[in-house]
């Protein structure tokens, strides 16, 4: 299963050790799933762990070498993603997930993203981090 990481996902998982984000990267090690992510959402992670927690950056890079970085996303699937009425910052993170044919986006957003939780959209489930989680572990 190909899992879209957003940004505030990889947030999470370099700024707390022992976060229960951090099992995706023990589920993808075991061979459950593949990580995915994009340059703009590893970007955007990056500047909000050096904003906030700057002592972490050293390990959030460590576990963005544990990804796949995907391509950015077409205009063509933004524009779609934007009139999902998702802001233009955080259309491209479901655009690319979309574009990567992931099958799951985990994201924390749920200002954003709360209300297309659980919808399946163009392939991509949307879903919080624990959903996913737990939907991997049961297979």
């Amino acid at each position: 299963m190909r899992v879209f990481l957003d940004a505030n996902v990889l947030f999470s998982a370099g700024y707390r050790e022992t976060g229960s984000v951090r099992i995706f990267f023990a589920l993808a090690e075991s061979r459950t799933c593949e990580l995915i992510s994009s340059r703009y959402a590893v970007d955007e992670a990056r500047r909000n762990v050096l904003a906030k927690h700057p002592d972490r950056i050293q390990d959030l890079e460590s576990l963005v070498t544990q990804l796949s970085i995907c391509a950015e996303p077409s205009a063509e699937t933004i524009a779609w993603a934007v009139a999902q009425k998702l802001p233009s910052k955080d259309a491209p993170i479901l655009a690319a997930a979309i574009d990567a044919r992931c099958n799951v986006l985990a994201t924390g957003d749920r200002t954003h993203f709360g209300r297309l939780y659980g919808q399946m959209l163009m392939g991509v489930a949307v879903l919080l981090p624990a959903e996913a989680i737990e939907l991997l572990i049961s297979g």
